[in-house]
């Protein structure tokens, strides 16, 4: 198996290294999955990107982790879906849909279950969802660009979902507490 390193500011290479500083300031600690995305500047500085345009977005802060958690937990990330429910929880996010997400059921608040669908929706028709799944979520009060928003959090997710799949990101210590932890229902093979 092949082993990722986990990057300082001083062993990234040249391309990474100002980009992990900055997170590693923005954050108080350089998060491991930050960290491994630093041996590729494309994927640090995509992934990061990605990540500071939807905190800048139209949807709000609980409205994107109810989007981040739908795609987490159908990728079955532990790793994001750990780190995510701390930031739901940042966010202010009330503790019945912080379960609800990670059981991977819709929050019982309408619109945040409209939200949810949508983006599940989208990411298991890989972006086939359909003139009738989008009229549903602009009729729960989202915007077209809400909708591009959704598809900008899939783009991030897979970013940070897949790297962990592949590198077996290892998890920060903060993951350490019994109220974060989460385990993938199963992980899906491929046949060789």
């Amino acid at each position: 198996m092949a082993r990722f390193e986990l990057h300082t500011a001083d062993t990234a290479p040249s391309g990474s290294k100002d980009q992990l500083a900055a997170v590693t300031k923005a954050w108080g600690f350089t998060p491991k999955l930050h960290a491994i995305l630093a041996e590729s500047p494309a994927a640090l500085i995509g992934y990061d990107t990605l990540f500071g345009l939807v905190a800048a977005s139209t949807l709000s802060p609980i409205e994107q982790q109810v989007a981040y958690q739908a795609i987490n937990v159908f990728h079955g990330c532990e790793y994001c879906t750990m780190g995510h429910t701390y930031l739901s929880r940042a966010a202010g996010m009330d503790e019945a849909a912080i379960t609800a997400l990670r059981d991977n059921r819709a929050p019982a608040d309408p619109r945040l279950a409209a939200l949810w669908t949508f983006a599940r929706t989208v990411v298991e028709t890989r972006g086939h969802a359909g003139d009738t799944a989008v009229d549903a979520f602009i009729a729960a009060g989202f915007t077209r660009a809400n909708v591009l928003e959704v598809v900008t959090i899939i783009a991030t997710k897979t970013i940070s979902n897949y790297t962990n799949h592949l590198t077996h990101t290892p998890k920060e210590a903060f993951m350490s507490d019994p109220a974060l932890a989460w385990t993938a229902a199963s992980s899906p093979t491929i046949a060789a």
